[in-house]
C-alpha cells in the first residue's frame, strides 16, 4: 500500500514551491504566486508570513500586476540568509570570494601567502578566511560552507588530494584547514571549479567540453549538466595528454604535455601581465603577435583533437577568456577546418560567460545549490 502523504509534508512542499518561485522571479506578488502555483491565497499568505519571520522572504516595494487593479505588495528572498566562501589556493597567494544565493559577489580579498604543508600556513589562512567573513559582518549561523579550489584532482567526497604535483599537496586532507574552522569544508579541483560557475550562468548550458586556459591548462567534461569524474577520478585531465616529442618538461615529468603549450606560464615572459600581452597584441606588436598566433595555433590542434573523441560545444575560460575576441575564434576554426576530414560549422567554440573569478565563485557554489536542494528550507 503507498504511503499516504501528512499534513505536514503537504505544508513543508507548499513553503518550499513558494521559495524557489520567489527565488526564481526575483520578484513576485502573492497573487502571482498564488496563480501560477495553483495555490489558495491563505495558504501563501500564511507561508510568506512564515518565511518573513524565519529571515528567508522580505516585502520588496510594490509591483505591478495583472491581476489586481493596483499595485500589489512585491517579495524577494532575502539573498544574504546564507552566503558560502570560496577559496583558491595557488603556490603564492590566496584568492577568497563570498556570494550570496544567487552566487552573486558579495565582497573578494587576495592574500600573498605561498604555500607550505604546515600546519602554521593552515592556521593563517584559516585565519584570514575569519578575518574576512568578520570584515563583512557575517554570522556564523549564515556560513554554509567553505569551498577550497585546489590545483590538483580530489577525492569525489572532496576531502583528500588525490593528485597534486603542483603544489606537491598529494594526500592533503581536508581536516587540515577544517581544524581551525567552524564550517563545513571541502577540496575541489579548480578546473570543475571554474566549470561550475559556467553551468551557474548558462542555464541552458547541457553538454560541453570546459577548457580553464589559466595559469595552468585544466579542463572539465560536462554532461546533462554534471561535471564527469571518470572511473579513477582524472577524467578530462588533458594537460597530460603529450603533443610534443620531447619539447618543455611538465610539472608531471614528462615532456611536451598540453600543459607546456597552453598555460599562462607558455604564453607570457616572466613578469609580464596578461594586460600587458594583449595591449601589444592587439596594437600589433609582432614579437607578442607571434607568440598569440603560436598559442592559438596550439589550441587549435588540441581542440582539434579533443573535437574528434567528443563533439559537443567547447567552452573556452580561465584567465584567457576575458580577453578572446571574433577574430581569435575565427584563426582557431581555420586552422581546425585545415586539420579535421568534416566540414564543421563554426558552431562549437563558446567564449566563457564567466571569465573572471570563475573559479573561486565555483568553489563556494556547490554550498549554494545543496542549500537550494533541500526539500525542507
Amino acid at each position: 500500500m503507498a504511503k499516504s502523504i501528512t499534513p505536514n509534508q503537504i505544508k513543508q512542499n507548499n513553503r518550499s514551491l513558494i521559495y524557489h518561485y520567489i527565488y526564481q522571479k526575483k520578484k513576485t506578488s502573492q497573487q502571482e504566486i498564488s496563480y501560477e502555483l495553483h495555490l489558495s491565497r491563505p495558504t501563501v499568505t500564511a507561508n510568506l508570513a512564515d518565511m518573513e519571520n524565519d529571515g528567508l522572504v522580505i516585502k520588496n516595494g510594490l509591483i505591478d500586476t495583472e491581476f489586481v487593479g493596483r499595485k500589489a505588495a512585491a517579495y524577494s528572498i532575502v539573498p544574504d540568509y546564507r552566503i558560502s566562501i570560496g577559496v583558491e589556493i595557488l603556490k603564492k597567494e590566496i584568492k577568497m570570494i563570498a556570494v550570496n544565493l544567487y552566487g552573486e559577489k558579495i565582497d573578494r580579498t587576495v592574500f600573498d601567502i605561498a604555500f607550505e604543508r604546515k600546519d602554521a600556513y593552515f592556521e593563517t589562512v584559516c585565519r584570514k578566511i575569519l578575518e574576512f567573513k568578520n570584515t563583512l559582518g557575517i554570522r556564523d549561523e549564515q556560513i554554509l560552507g567553505i569551498g577550497f579550489a585546489m590545483q590538483g584532482l580530489t577525492t569525489p567526497d572532496g576531502q583528500t588530494m588525490l593528485y597534486g604535483k603542483i603544489l606537491s599537496c598529494t594526500g592533503l586532507s581536508i581536516s587540515d584547514f577544517s581544524c581551525h574552522l567552524p564550517y563545513p569544508c571541502t577540496f575541489i579541483h579548480d578546473a570543475d571549479s571554474a566549470a561550475l560557475s559556467e553551468l551557474w550562468v548558462s542555464p541552458e548550458l547541457s553538454d560541453g567540453f570546459y577548457l580553464s586556459l589559466s595559469r595552468h591548462l585544466g579542463a572539465a567534461i560536462i554532461s546533462k549538466r554534471i561535471i564527469l569524474s571518470g572511473k579513477h577520478g582524472h577524467n578530462s585531465t588533458i594537460e597530460h595528454i603529450q603533443m610534443r616529442s620531447g619539447g618543455t618538461k611538465c610539472y608531471c615529468g614528462r615532456h611536451g604535455c598540453m600543459e607546456t603549450l597552453l598555460s599562462l606560464e607558455s604564453l607570457l615572459k616572466e613578469n609580464e601581465t596578461l594586460d600587458d600581452f594583449f595591449q601589444n597584441v592587439r596594437s600589433g606588436d609582432s614579437s607578442a603577435s607571434s607568440r598569440w598566433n603560436r598559442f592559438l595555433t596550439d589550441l587549435a590542434d588540441a581542440v582539434n583533437m579533443l573535437h574528434l573523441i567528443h563533439d559537443t560545444n567547447f567552452i573556452l575560460g580561465g584567465y584567457i577568456a576575458q580577453y578572446l575576441c571574433a577574430d581569435d575564434l575565427d584563426f582557431l576554426y581555420e586552422r581546425i577546418q585545415q586539420l579535421t576530414p568534416f566540414t564543421e560549422p563554426h558552431d562549437f567554440l563558446l567564449i566563457s560567460k564567466m571569465p573572471q573569478h570563475s573559479i573561486t565563485i565555483g568553489a563556494a557554489l556547490p554550498y549554494i545549490h545543496a542549500f537550494l536542494s533541500k526539500p525542507d528550507i
